[in-house]
């Protein structure tokens, strides 16, 4: 005899006050592109009342799906310099966990703001930030090539910022240079 499991059924009629799925994508949205957004503003926007946003931005949280709240920086505005590289490694994955291992591994460092696994011409691919060019080769040279199933590595350094986390960066209005043609 084959058993039902009405659980889920009975979890969403008892439990009314859960939100259905689009609205909880479109809170995350909002506080992907403004952590500071309120909940009160959020319920404004969305039609629900602030307990509800407020509730599931606390549930969010809880379950780890909010993972921090932060700010992007204009650090060259603020007059502090910061070399940021992007590293792409080449990795034999390890037995039993693939690239696992070794991107936890590196994803650990301080200076590695973002470690992916991606596809292409590499493994993984990493962004760096350092003080200045020689600690991002000396951290690449020393903390990376050398862990067993690095094979290769490929820094590019960032020379300029257009866009960030969805924030404009610097002046970004039309060049009004005179075109010089031969």
């Amino acid at each position: 005899m084959t058993s039902i499991n009405f659980k889920p059924f009975l979890d969403s009629v008892l439990n009314f006050n859960t939100m259905d799925s689009l609205k909880s994508r479109e809170i995350l949205e909002l506080l992907s592109n403004d952590s500071r957004t309120s909940a009160e503003t959020i319920a404004g926007m969305l039609g629900l009342a602030p307990s509800q946003v407020k509730s599931e931005i606390d549930r969010f949280e809880q379950e780890g799906i909010i993972k921090h709240y932060g700010s992007t920086i204009d650090w060259e505005k603020a007059g502090i310099e910061k070399i940021v590289a992007f590293v792409d490694i080449d990795v034999v994955p390890a037995r039993e966990v693939g690239f696992d291992a070794i991107a936890l591994r590196i994803a650990k460092h301080p200076e590695v703001k973002h470690a992916w696994l991606v596809s292409g011409g590499c493994d993984l691919s990493i962004m760096v930030e350092a003080n200045s060019l020689k600690e991002v080769a000396n951290f690449v040279a020393e903390k990376i090539a050398t862990i067993d199933g690095v094979t290769g590595t490929n820094t590019h350094f960032l020379l300029r910022k257009y866009k960030e986390d969805n924030v404009l960066f610097g002046d970004l209005e039309p060049d009004s240079r005179l075109v010089v043609s031969p």
